[in-house]
This record gives structure tokens, sequence and C-alpha cells, in this order.
């Protein structure tokens, strides 16, 4: 469990006159000039724990999360100026920076609720506590979003130059947040609605206090050394290579503004061992705790060639033709692919389940058949409704034999929708079907 910081009088008194005076109604550009010192000194990690003393003295928590966007705002802004310089709007940094404002939110008011929880005067107000806290937790599962887009995109960079602790540590504190919320969420849906013991409400406000100081940390760490140090080492290139995927992946926060890049995208593996050297003026520009990784002399380089002569580019990686075979024999399921004309071009025999006998001898043969002339209008029927886009797929239950087969014919398309032809793909799920509770058991939550 996350221990209380140590947090002197002086901050204190610093962020409970700002809230009250935000409460009052003081002009917020007038605060950020005039505390931009002393807020630069207070942790997010010091927060929540500041907040509680303003439960104590009689502030309701609707109040204080009413005013949770105007002070996180004061607070990241006062973050990001420190170590971040000119982020342009839309730049996939300042909208990583954004959502942190977001979680920061989320993280005090757990917090908050935390506080609530033990001060609670009865089983009626602690359930209506628990609910919001539920509300809460459903909310902040959006985080993994935010915490994809470090693991995803962000740390292969880190990784290539050789930089590998950082974001291993970083990775094993945000998965740990996503356990803690996964499981505290589970506890709750778990409880019955009246007569939660009071040694049981503790242990929830205290793991809630965890929870909201785990994350503020990882908060501080990723503004404060994180994103400063990948700032200064990524090009606008890479930067490029980022913002396409993480648009895939998603925000947290809407996108305002779009970052229209002058480099050309790149990816990890397409930087040269050239590019991945920290130069001197780089060095000086980093965070300590970055700089003092580099300067150790223990980073290597990461000069792996993912792109091999003779390899076929798919896209999404590179290939040899044997290690393409290799894998289409080592599927679980079998595939069956015809082109635009309904004529077999290819299939795969699978080593590991097997499904409906074919040979090389359908190579050019029509589709339908390859089916039983009882299937045969059947087989055309759905495929020309694949055609004509009436279904994003099809599909069908059979048995062959004692298994249980499922059968899913989809269309192909290229990346402008092009339909190129129809795919068949046969899975044996007998085991499923047949022992769901034995199946059940082996599930591992990830």
């Amino acid at each position: 469990m996350t221990s209380k910081p140590s947090i002197s009088n002086e901050k204190k008194e610093i962020v409970k006159n700002l809230i009250k005076q935000l409460h009052q109604g003081v002009d917020v550009k007038e605060l950020k000039e005039k505390y931009r010192y002393e807020l630069s000194q207070v942790s997010p990690v010091e927060i929540p724990f500041i907040e509680q003393e303003l439960l104590k003295e009689g502030f309701r928590v609707d109040d204080i999360l009413k005013l949770c966007d105007l002070h996180v705002e004061l607070f990241r802004e006062v973050l990001a100026s420190r170590e971040l310089k000119d982020v342009p709007r839309g730049h996939p940094l300042d909208l990583l920076i954004q959502e942190n404002q977001e979680i920061l939110k989320w993280s005090e008011a757990l917090g908050l609720y935390a506080s609530l929880l033990e001060s609670a005067r009865d089983e009626k107000e602690v359930t209506g506590i628990l609910g919001s806290v539920k509300t809460l937790l459903n909310e902040l599962r959006k985080i993994r979003i935010h915490y994809r887009k470090n693991q995803m995109l962000i740390f292969p960079y880190l990784e290539k130059r050789g930089i590998i602790a950082v974001p291993r540590v970083l990775w094993g504190r945000e998965d740990q947040v996503i356990v803690k919320i996964r499981d505290l969420s589970k506890k709750l849906q778990g409880l019955e609605s009246g007569g939660i013991p009071a040694e049981e409400v503790s242990k929830i406000a205290s793991e809630l206090r965890s929870l909201s100081a785990e994350i503020g940390e990882l908060v501080f760490r990723e503004n404060k050394i994180l994103y400063p140090s990948v700032w200064v080492l990524l090009s606008e290139g890479e930067w490029a290579g980022i913002a396409e995927i993480a648009d895939n992946i998603g925000y947290i926060v809407r996108k305002e503004g779009e970052w229209r890049p002058l480099a050309k995208p790149i990816l990890p593996y397409e930087l040269s061992e050239e590019h991945l050297k920290v130069s001197k003026e780089k060095l000086e520009k980093l965070p300590q705790e970055f700089r003092q990784v580099v300067e150790a002399g223990s980073v290597k380089i990461d000069t792996y060639v993912a792109r091999r002569e003779g390899d076929l580019d798919l896209e999404t990686g590179f290939l040899t033709p044997e290690e393409i075979k290799a894998i289409f024999r080592t599927l679980p399921l079998e595939i069956t692919y015809a082109d635009i004309n309904d004529r077999v071009r290819f299939f795969t025999e699978s080593e590991l389940a097997g499904g409906f006998a074919r040979a090389k001898t359908i190579i050019g043969r029509r589709l339908e058949y390859c089916h039983p002339p009882r299937l045969e209008g059947y087989v055309k029927t759905n495929v020309e409704a694949l055609k004509q886009g009436k279904f994003k797929y099809r599909e069908f239950w059979t048995r062959l034999g004692d298994r249980i087969i499922r059968v899913i014919i989809a269309p192909v398309k290229d990346p402008s929708g092009k339909q190129l032809g129809t795919i068949e793909i046969v899975e044996d799920m007998t085991e499923i079907v047949n022992n769901p509770e034995e199946i059940k058991k082996r599930i591992v939550v990830l």
C-alpha cells in the first residue's frame, strides 16, 4: 500500500487557500499568476491528502469536485511549463498531457471518496458513496487507453535507443493500477447493498486512497520525466508515426486542433543507428532521470533489423514465404480463399486442428463446387449476399463426425473497400461447446 507522503504545513496552506479562493470566485488567471511559483513546489501525489484537510474543515465533496477542472488546470500548466516548450495543439504529446489532466481529476476524486467513507455516519450514506465510487471506477477504466499509447507507441522508440529500464518500470506501475481498478470494481460489485461491515468499509477507503496516490504519482512521473524526455529525443517523423496509430487507439479527451507534421512518419524499426544516438545537445536537455541512464554507459542501441532480404511486406510486418507457410500450418483453424470470380486460390492445412477434407486439386475450382450439391445454392446465395454488402460476415455451425465445427465466411477487401474475394474460416469448437464450465475455469484475466 502506498504510504502517505510527508506534507509540510506550508504546502497544505497553499492548496487550501487556492481552492478556497476558487470557491469564492476569484479569477483563475489571477490565481495562476499569483501562485505560479508556489504551485510548482506541490506534487500531484500530495494533493489528495491535502484535500482531506478541506473535507475535515467542512467543505462538501461536491464543492471540491466542481473545482477539480480548475485547479487541475492550474497544477498541470505549472508542470508543463517547467519542462515542455512549444508543444503544438493537437500533437500526440499535447493530447497525452490533456489526458493526464482528466486522469488526475479522477484520481483526486478517489481520494475524496475515501475520506467520505471514513467519515460516513450511517449505512445509507455508505451505500450512496459506494454507488458514486462504482461510477467513478467505471469511468476510470478509460485510463487503459492512455497507458496503451505509452506502452505501444512511445516505449518502442525508447527501447530502440537502448533505454529499457524506464519503460519497464512505468509499464509495471501502469499495470498495477489497471489490476487494482479491476479488482476494486469486482469487489464493489460483489458487495451486498446493506450491512457492509465497518472494517470492510475502512479497507475499501484505504484501497481507494492507495489507488489515488498511485495514479497521481504516475501522472507526475509521465509529465515530469517521461514526456519531457521523449519531447527531446524523438524527431518530428517519429511523432508523425505515433500520431497515425494514436488516432486509431483513440483518446480519452476530445481532440481539438489538428497537428500536421511536415516529416514523413518513421516507425521504430526504420530508425538508423546514427539517428538513435543521443547527441550531447539532447543529453543536456534531458531530465536528470533519463540523463543519468544515458550517461551511465549501460544504454545499448537495438540494432536488430526487422526487414530482411527476401521478406514480403505484409503491411503489419515482414515475413519470408517459408515463415508464412509455417504460420498457416500452426494456426488452430483452416482457411479457404476464393477470388472475386469465386475460384479457389488458396487453402491452409492446420497441424493443430483439422477441418473439412481438401486437396490441391481444388485450386482453380469454383467455390460452390467444393461443397455437396445440396449446399451449392446455399453457398452461392450467401457469397452473393456478402458481395452486395448485406452482411459483414456469415456464421454457421455444423457437425463433422463427433466434432462440432464453426464456419465463418466473410468478404476480403482492399484498403479502399473494393472486394477481392471471399474467405472461409473453419474452426473446431468441440471442446468449448461440450465443456464450457471447464473452459471457464482455465480463463486467466491478464
